[in-house]
């Protein structure tokens, strides 16, 4: 193999290199040093994010209770129109009743295990003479109804505009945790006449 630069060439270009950068690190002093150069954003820790912030809910006035049996409806109705013209959402809190006006909050209690949910009436409903309420797929889930059972059901009054507020919310936006719930009867309907 043969050399390109002599040794001497090497030597002159390696010391002009250096210059060069000498002279660039140089620049960026003088200009840091006057104020002209922008000098490296400081290094912050992301701040914590911030769960969204609810309202407080104030104590809320109960209806009288009525107690009957209860069922669930899902997914084969997801998409389609409700009695108050939204789309049905399995996901959502909320029920079919046949008489409660449409958006009245209730509150169900599954009278074997005790687990209450908070409901939205948007539907009307249930179709089967020996029921009083149908819920959505995860208010049963949130309260343990493995097809059919008896819950005791109350209108709630809430005292207040920001209480309507928080529990509006929380009918639209409560995660549902299904771990515990084992054994769920796709349609239940169909087997409990």
């Amino acid at each position: 193999m043969q050399r390109i630069f002599s040794t001497t060439a090497r030597t002159c270009v390696t010391g002009v290199l250096a210059l060069a950068g000498l002279g660039v690190v140089g620049a960026s002093v003088r200009s840091f040093a006057k104020g002209t150069g922008t000098a490296p954003a400081p290094v912050h820790a992301p701040a914590p994010l911030k769960a969204p912030m609810q309202p407080a809910i104030a104590p809320v006035k109960l209806g009288p209770p009525e107690v009957g049996r209860a069922s669930w409806y899902g997914d084969e109705f997801e998409g389609k129109t409700t009695a108050n013209g939204e789309k049905f959402d399995p996901d959502s809190l909320t029920c079919a009743h046949r008489t409660l006006p449409l958006g009245s909050l209730i509150r169900v209690t599954n009278l074997r295990n005790k687990k209450t949910v908070t409901v939205r009436v948007n539907d009307r409903g249930p179709m089967l003479e020996d029921r009083i309420l149908d819920l959505s797929h995860a208010a049963a889930r949130k309260i343990g109804l493995l097809g059919l059972g008896k819950v005791k059901i109350q209108r709630i009054k809430p005292a207040d505009k920001e209480s309507e507020r928080a529990l509006m919310y929380e009918t639209k936006n409560k995660p549902v945790d299904v771990s515990a719930v084992d054994n769920f009867e796709p349609f239940p309907f169909l087997q409990h006449r």
